[in-house]
């Protein structure tokens, strides 16, 4: 059984690091970043795999939690926020999130179908769901999280997504007026 709460909690750090990997693929998308040898497009695909790789890694943090008996969550407490006996308000964060990824991956997945315009807007979920993921795992990490090397990740993580933010809001006026400069030509 113990086996099942380490493959838990090490699916759990690693789908972070995919989702911060994630998102600052996404935010150098958004500012039309593009290095030589690798193109936006290069970095759109691995964008797009990297959230579908994450997904995974989430299906094998929920299932491993849920098979595990330790906190008795129930295949239900994995879709309804908030409902799970077991650290409600911690684990519902953790539902919140993986239910906005989803909505974020469906929508990328449909986005010829429903357009640019509102898969932008559906992509705004992302800057929602990063950040609740992080406090999902602070709060439901228990001991784990005050070992050095796990909040060493956290910080790291949270560092790296902040820098990205950052840089988003420097760089955006100028991918904007570099937009504009192609639309009037």
């Amino acid at each position: 059984m113990q086996a099942l709460w380490y493959a838990s909690r090490s699916s759990g750090l690693v789908a972070l690091l995919l989702l911060t990997g994630t998102m600052l693929l996404g935010i150098t998308g958004v500012v039309r970043f593009a290095a030589p040898g690798w193109p936006r497009f290069v970095l759109a695909q691995l964008h797009r795999n990297l959230s579908l790789i994450t997904l995974a890694f989430l299906a094998v943090h929920v299932s491993t939690a849920v098979i595990d008996p330790y906190a008795g969550i129930r295949w239900i407490d994995t879709v309804v926020p908030f409902a799970s006996s077991y650290r409600t308000f911690w684990l519902g964060l953790g539902v919140v999130a993986i239910e906005l990824l989803i909505a974020l991956v469906v929508s990328s997945l449909l986005r010829t179908r429903i357009g640019l315009r509102t898969w932008r807007a559906a992509h705004w979920a992302s800057y929602a769901c990063w950040p609740v993921a992080v406090v999902h795992g602070l709060g439901i990490g228990g001991q784990d999280i005050r070992t050095p090397w796990v909040l060493g990740l956290t910080v790291g993580c949270v560092v790296l997504v902040a820098g990205g933010l950052f840089w988003r809001v420097l760089a955006a006026p100028a991918a904007e007026a570099g937009r504009a400069e192609v639309i009037r030509r």
